[in-house]
């Protein structure tokens, strides 16, 4: 076994050594050749048996880093699906939407807040595009959930008039109502035709009654809708139908006044001063008492 498995210099040596015997005893030819022969069978015999006692070693390998570069993908995939998103501009930036977008094609609100019901979309849409074809005035709803470029609702309500009609022969009959979900108010803006046909006093209601006072109940379908309603009475003429009024939210205090703070004194004073009395009068009346039988 040491000579076949010897190195490459002996096995040369060996290999001249059994040619010259071979030249010289021709009948240990077939000897010599079965030896040579079984040199490299068993070399390669002995090669194999390495590399498949190695194959386990290296099929192991190979399952551990298969399964690190698995858990690097799970790890990835949950960072990816679990991390919060970064506050990048459209995450926040429904406002601007709003003003890039430019009004509605089809309809006449714009909810980015994603409030009103479907039957509300309805409603509006069939009062607004008749008040629309009667009196050639066009009123849009706009609901936001947060102003972060404007701390004014009522910038940014003419904001959208300027951006949606830039030129005055395009906003003279527009009107826009927003509603601003978070800060529960809202703002009316609009062209002189359409200031003019609704007048101040229905304007102002709107936006000190019926926009504030549903928002902060969150009912913002009827903050809406009842605010289009008063405004498409008040340009046809008819009665103001009204707005909800506020609810004064009155709490009682457990705090007592300064006059019960004052009658609890007296009071007080009283039950204090009698009990002195007792506790000094009497026992002098009972010694008294006791020392004149004597």
């Amino acid at each position: 076994m040491e000579t076949i498995l010897a190195p490459h210099s002996f096995s040369s040596l060996f290999s001249l050594k059994s040619s010259l015997q071979q030249l010289q005893n021709p009948k240990s030819n077939s000897n010599a050749l079965t030896l040579a022969n079984a040199k490299p069978i068993c070399c390669n015999l002995k090669k194999e048996s390495v590399f498949q006692s190695l194959s386990p070693i290296s099929t192991g390998t190979n399952w551990v880093s298969h399964l690190q570069h698995g858990l690097a993908a799970l790890a990835i995939s949950l960072a990816l699906n679990f991390t919060p998103i970064l506050a990048t501009g459209s995450a926040f930036a429904s406002e601007f939407d709003v003003l890039n977008d430019g009004p509605p094609k089809e309809s006449y609100v714009v909810d980015d807040a994603g409030v009103l019901s479907r039957v509300t979309r309805s409603d509006l849409k069939n009062l607004l595009s008749d008040l629309e074809y009667r009196k050639k005035i066009r009123i849009n709803f706009v609901t936001v959930r947060k102003l972060t470029s404007k701390a004014d609702v009522f910038e940014y309500a003419d904001q959208v008039l300027e951006r949606w009609y830039p030129t005055l022969e395009e906003g003279n009959n527009k009107g826009i109502v927003v509603l601003i979900t978070s800060q529960k108010e809202g703002a009316v803006s609009g062209g002189p035709e359409f200031i003019k046909a609704v007048g101040d006093t229905v304007l102002d209601a709107t936006v000190s009654q019926n926009l504030p006072v549903l928002a902060t109940d969150e009912k913002y379908n009827e903050a809406i809708f009842s605010t289009a309603k008063r405004l498409v009475a008040a340009i046809d003429g008819l009665p103001d139908p009204g707005g909800p009024e506020a609810k004064e939210n009155k709490r009682e205090s457990n705090f007592k006044t300064k006059e019960e703070t004052a009658e609890k004194r007296d009071q007080f004073t009283v039950v204090v001063g009698g009990l002195l009395v007792i506790a000094f009068v009497v026992p002098m009346a009972q010694y008294y008492a006791y020392v004149s039988k004597k």
